[in-house]
């Protein structure tokens, strides 16, 4: 399994972080992705995945939470990063009106931009949406239909929300703990995105997935995802393995 989403590299994990990699891999983790939050976690992102070379790839971006009256400078230093390192995708980046709404425009200016790296680079994207689903289609809407591979990290919508994203590509959809939650119905989304369609993530050290909810999430839950997603879809957790490895991979272009 590969944990599509992780940020092993904060500070949660600086006690165990040896550990929780090695959980990981006992688990049948394969791979981990990190991406990036914002420019004061570059530095600890890029210590972490040398420290892990093979066993995770990072991805670069400004998080829409960190978007601020100085955005235009950091989303300058956010790029100069591009070209010393290897990144797989564009991200964490998007749209999150969730806490505040002040710098509305200038998220809406950011994700722009970074979509655009996107395509100019010829790799994928990590959608970061919380309560900005209409801000996001309408950046969307600035690219004539030749937007760069997306996933909607984390997602949470309704079926009217894949029916709407889907109008703008076939894009891809990040399933972590969420869907465990007694409290939610994402499950009854899973058979309208499709099997074909999901990527496995955790978003540790947040989300962590019932039996583990209230704990720290690490990437050694993901297993529990898959079951859940083996059970609603009717699949085994081996099959749901396999076919969100592939998934990744070639989201990822791995």
């Amino acid at each position: 399994m590969i944990d599509s989403h992780s940020h092993i590299y904060l500070e949660e994990f600086d006690d165990d972080r040896n550990e929780v990699v090695r959980r990981a891999k006992e688990a049948g983790l394969s791979h981990i992705v990190l991406p990036n939050v914002d420019l004061e976690t570059v530095e600890r992102m890029i210590s972490t995945h040398r420290q892990f070379p093979e066993y995770t790839s990072m991805a670069m971006g400004l998080h829409p939470t960190s978007v601020n009256e100085n955005y235009k400078k950091d989303l300058q230093e956010t790029y100069t990063y591009f070209a010393n390192h290897h990144f797989v995708a564009v991200g964490e980046v998007g749209i999150d009106l969730y806490w505040d709404k002040t710098f509305r425009k200038e998220q809406m200016e950011v994700f722009d931009t970074q979509l655009h790296w996107a395509k100019d680079m010829d790799i994928p994207v990590i959608i970061h949406c919380r309560d900005g689903l209409d801000e996001v289609l309408e950046v969307f809407q600035n690219f004539n239909g030749e937007l760069p591979m997306c996933v909607f990290h984390s997602f949470g919508g309704s079926i009217a929300d894949v029916e709407r994203i889907r109008k703008y590509g076939d894009f891809y959809f990040g399933v972590n703990g969420i869907v465990t939650f007694k409290n939610s119905d994402l499950y009854t989304i899973l058979p309208t995105i499709g099997i074909e369609r999901i990527l496995l993530e955790t978003d540790c050290p947040y989300l962590a997935p019932v039996p583990k909810r209230g704990k720290r999430n690490e990437s050694s839950y993901v297993p529990f995802i898959a079951q859940k997603i083996a059970d609603t879809l009717g699949l085994t957790v081996t099959e749901v393995s396999d076919i969100t490895d592939a998934n990744a991979k070639r989201f990822f272009k791995f």
